[in-house]
């Protein structure tokens, strides 16, 4: 698997560039379609398998250096001559982010797109500061400063929906016209469709809000997941002969609607890399116990050890049912054990 490069300046970015520009979060089928024409120039496409179960999430999280997300690269100098670098080009923070003030969860936080990125064959994510001065800028500047002039772009592929420039008034009709006259080839991928319904980050979060997850991984071409490490919680599930893991996400990630889902689990302290272990999911307050926050709460089935201070990546398959208040604890717990049993037919299935 190719490691990606990740520089918040275009200045320090390898060169010269195939380039696909967008937020991509979520790096869903949409997405996937628009980063193809980058990699199948120079033939660094990789074969997709999107599942977790591919990599050793752990040991790759540790290498990205964190929490910076900067990684040192190469000099210009020192770059291979006739060849390209197949480049994501996106924002950090998220466009609306910055113009609304108000913090906006991802689909897929830094490191999880990086990751999936790296699946496909990208090798360089240039994340630019969307401030106030990028913001200014008109699509004719953008393409000058940011493209020609930084980037050194050969190829550029985004989708029929992407606007850019002050305003966002440059469309990607605009950026094929301005780029043709610096010599830069220009992919407009058209919207993607599923079954009907238009592929987007928009859809995908509605989905996942509904409970949706069937849906939602389908869009996304790989199943939705959560990243954390597993943290001490009150440990009252071992108490009634369930115990959980408990999730610490990242702030920033979107979390599904409440309830019980069918897992896969995966970690390196599990099994092999390349495996995983079935699980239910509670994501919620824990109002049967008074909880006074939101959890995310993991049971392997038949599964028991010590994952304290361990990396999990969880893939939702699955939804179950919405939490809800039980009268007792021993109510609690056969309700418990009604879900692992859905759970263990879903995963027989």
């Amino acid at each position: 698997m190719l490691s990606v490069r990740i520089t918040s300046s275009p200045a320090t970015a390898l060169t010269p560039t195939t380039a696909a520009l967008g937020n991509f979060d979520g790096v869903h089928r949409g997405h996937q379609r628009v980063i193809q024409p980058i990699l199948q120039e120079f033939g660094t496409a990789q074969s997709v398998a999107m599942t977790p179960a591919t990599i050793n999430w752990q040991s790759r999280f540790e290498s990205l250096n964190l929490p910076n997300l900067e990684e040192t690269v190469e000099s210009k100098a020192s770059a291979k001559i006739g060849r390209t670098y197949a480049t994501v080009v996106s924002f950090h923070p998220h466009p609306r982010q910055f113009f609304s003030g108000q913090t906006r969860t991802l689909l897929t936080p830094q490191l999880e797109k990086v990751q999936l990125l790296s699946m496909m064959g990208v090798e360089q994510l240039v994340l630019l500061p969307f401030e106030q001065e990028l913001a200014a800028l008109s699509p004719q500047q953008f393409v000058e400063k940011i493209l020609v002039q930084q980037l050194q772009v050969k190829h550029v592929s985004v989708g029929q929906d992407f606007c850019f420039g002050h305003q966002r008034s440059g469309t990607s009709a605009d950026l094929q016209a301005i780029a043709s006259s610096y010599g830069i080839d220009v992919t407009i991928v058209p919207l993607q469709i599923c079954e009907g319904e238009r592929i987007s980050s928009s859809i995908i979060r509605q989905s996942l809000q509904q409970g949706d997850v069937t849906q939602a991984n389908r869009l996304l071409g790989h199943p939705y997941t959560l990243t954390g490490m597993v943290i001490k919680g009150q440990q009252l599930g071992r108490t009634i002969g369930f115990p959980t893991a408990n999730l610490e996400l990242p702030p920033e990630k979107f979390l599904p609607r409440e309830g019980v889902y069918c897992v896969r689990v995966h970690s390196s302290s599990l099994t092999s890399p390349t495996s995983s272990q079935s699980g239910v999911m509670n994501i919620g307050q824990r109002p049967t116990v008074n909880g006074a926050s939101l959890t995310v709460e993991i049971h392997l089935l038949d599964w028991s050890g010590d994952l304290y201070g361990q990396t999990l990546t969880v893939s939702l398959e699955q939804f179950l049912r919405s939490e809800q208040k039980f009268a007792s604890l021993d109510a609690l717990k056969t309700q418990i054990h009604a879900d692992c049993e859905a759970a263990r037919a879903f995963f027989r299935d």
